[in-house]
Formats: C-alpha cells, sequence, structure tokens
C-alpha cells in the first residue's frame, strides 16, 4: 500500500496553529495510508499539544521518510525560535519568521517529492510582514516559492446527504472590494475562469465535469431590469465554452446555484466575488470548507480561518478545519502527478 507523506506547517507558532496541528496529527497517528509531518518549530508544536491536553510524544525528526507510530506526532525542526517561545497571541517578528520558514521548507518538500501535499496552518500576514515578508500572504508566497505567477481558489465544501458529494467553489475575482470585482468582471475573463474551473476539476478527479457559473444580480438580471452584467458579460462567456464542448451552464441566479450544487446537480460553481461564493460554503460547513490553491505544480490545501489570538494557548480551538484540511490532501494526494503534469511553470 503507497502511503502518502503530507506537510502540515504550524502557521504563527503563538496563534492556535500548534494546538490544531497537534490535535489532528494526534488522532491521525499510525494510519497505514498517510502519514502527517508537521513543519516547524518543535517546541511550539509541543506547547500546543500540551494546551490541547494532549498525551502524545512530539518526535522532531530531520526527514519526511519516517515510520510513523501510534502515540507519535512527528515534526521536522526548523529551529528558527528554539525553546525561547514567544508569547501567545501577540503579534512577534520572531513568529512571523518561524511561519514562513516553514512555508519554504514544506514547499521545497513538495516541490523536490519528498511530500505528497502541504497543509498550511494560519499565519499572521503583520507578523511576516514585520519579518521582512513582501506578500499579502500564503498564496503569494507559495507562487513565487514555486515560480507560478497566477493562482486560483478552490473551496471544497462537502455534502454526506448527497452520497457524500463534493462541490467545488470557484472565484473569477479574490481579494478586492465589490465595487472593483464588479468592475474587473467582463466577458474575456469569465471566460477564462470557466476554462481554468474545468480543468482544476479535471485535474482533482472529475472526469466529466459539470459547470454553473452563477449570476451577479438578483433573479439573474431579470433580462436587464436589474443589471446587464448577465447579458453583456456572463451569457456570452457561458455561450463561447458550450461551443468549445464544455458542460457548463448559467448564469443561475445564486440564491439557489450552490444549494443545486450541493445536491448533486453540478460539480463546480464558478462565483464572481469573494462573499458569494464564502458566504454560502462557510454557512453550510464552516468547519469542513477547506481552501485548495489551483494552479500550483504542488497540492496545497489550507483551513480557512485566522491565527485566533484571542484564543490561542487556551486549548479552546477547535480543530475541525485543520482536520477537514489534511484528509481533503490525502483524498487528492493520489492525484499529485496530474497537479505537476498541468500546472508545471
Amino acid at each position: 500500500m503507497t502511503r502518502h507523506v503530507l506537510a502540515l506547517t504550524l502557521g504563527d507558532p503563538v496563534g492556535i496553529g500548534p494546538e490544531i496541528t497537534a490535535k489532528t496529527l494526534a488522532e491521525q497517528a499510525g494510519a497505514t495510508d498517510h502519514h502527517g509531518v508537521a513543519v516547524g518549530d518543535a517546541a511550539a508544536l509541543r506547547r500546543g499539544a500540551e494546551a490541547m491536553g494532549l498525551d502524545v510524544e512530539v518526535r522532531a525528526i530531520d526527514s519526511f521518510d519516517i515510520e510513523p507510530a501510534d502515540g507519535v506526532i512527528d515534526i521536522v525542526d526548523t529551529g528558527v525560535l528554539g525553546d525561547d517561545l514567544p508569547e501567545w497571541g501577540v503579534v512577534d517578528k520572531r513568529a512571523g519568521q518561524a511561519a514562513v520558514s516553514a512555508i519554504e521548507v514544506a514547499t521545497r518538500a513538495a516541490l523536490d517529492g519528498k511530500v505528497a501535499g502541504i497543509v498550511t496552518g494560519p499565519i499572521n500576514k503583520e507578523a511576516i510582514w514585520a519579518a521582512g515578508s513582501k506578500h499579502l500572504g500564503h498564496t503569494e508566497m507559495l507562487g513565487e516559492l514555486t515560480g507560478v505567477t497566477k493562482q486560483d481558489t478552490m473551496f471544497v465544501v462537502r455534502n454526506a446527504a448527497a452520497e457524500n458529494h463534493h462541490l467545488r467553489i470557484f472565484f473569477t475575482t479574490r481579494h478586492v472590494s465589490l465595487r472593483t470585482a464588479l468592475d474587473q468582471i467582463n466577458q474575456e475573463l469569465v471566460g477564462e475562469s470557466i476554462r481554468k474551473a474545468h480543468t482544476a476539476l479535471q485535474v482533482f478527479g472529475v472526469d466529466h465535469p459539470r459547470l454553473a457559473v452563477a449570476a451577479i444580480n438578483p433573479h439573474g438580471g431579470e433580462n436587464g431590469a436589474f443589471g446587464d452584467e448577465e447579458i453583456v458579460h456572463l451569457t456570452p462567456a457561458v455561450q463561447a465554452a458550450q461551443a468549445e464542448g464544455l458542460d457548463v451552464v448559467g448564469p443561475v441566479p445564486a440564491d439557489s446555484v450552490f444549494h443545486q450544487g450541493l445536491v448533486g446537480r453540478y460539480d463546480g460553481v464558478l462565483s464572481h466575488f469573494h462573499d458569494q461564493g464564502h458566504i454560502p460554503a462557510k454557512t453550510f460547513d464552516f468547519d469542513g470548507t477547506i481552501s485548495v490553491t489551483v494552479g500550483l505544480p504542488i497540492l496545497r490545501t489550507s483551513v480557512d480561518h485566522g491565527t485566533a489570538f484571542d484564543i490561542a494557548g487556551s486549548g479552546k480551538a477547535g480543530h475541525g478545519t485543520m482536520l477537514s484540511a489534511y484528509l481533503a490532501a490525502v483524498d487528492y494526494a493520489p492525484y499529485v502527478e496530474n497537479i505537476r503534469a498541468t500546472y508545471a511553470p
């Protein structure tokens, strides 16, 4: 049996990352088909395990090629902080450097084929900027490390009631204001986003993807009465994609398209701005919704929340999102060669 090794970065070591990573790895210790290895400061992971009240051994290792053991969680120790750990829940330059270092080590391991993919814990942007990073966040950092200039986000939402159907949600625009997003949307951008979403669905194991394009305006615009984006931009883009042979429909009113996707009518939905896709996913399953970065030549899944400095170190953090991100990486590990071949820079 193939055992897929996955690297889990701790995120900011003074946030909840070490706690939720320790809990996730403790639950998965000893699995036969996968092995999660943390990346970061061993002292931070030990402190996180202690905060969560876990009875586990934290084993510092220098190679990802090691046999897992029951009751043991492994970490490739980056040694940035040593035993001099900063205070929980406070923005700290050294903590930011530790978070960046862990991402760099894990990404190199994925590029070198030492791990099947990476699962990233939450970072604090202010801390990584204080440490000298110029990136807005994880995605931009990973793009530079892998030589990729354009990446996209794919949300994965599972619906156990629909035979564990997975809905993937894509985004035409990302971290911009709603006003800017509406200004950016045009037929060309929507068409490009449709094709990239269709490709991603195939890369991640959907042989014959069914994609729906969400409308922007209420009721799909009511033939222009509530806005003309559907007429001017969305419908022409959908029709062009259909002419290319893609199984895509829309625009479908946004107040129904996500439900239709969750019950199995579609494999993916293309949303057009941040909250249009985030709100339905997180309302349906906040802890279970995970983010996959599409366009990188490596597999990367991530929690979709922040560092929660207000409860860091208290043992109160729920590890559900980290566990979901890890299990999604386990599910997608068999597609790593597809990912490499499709998204090589």
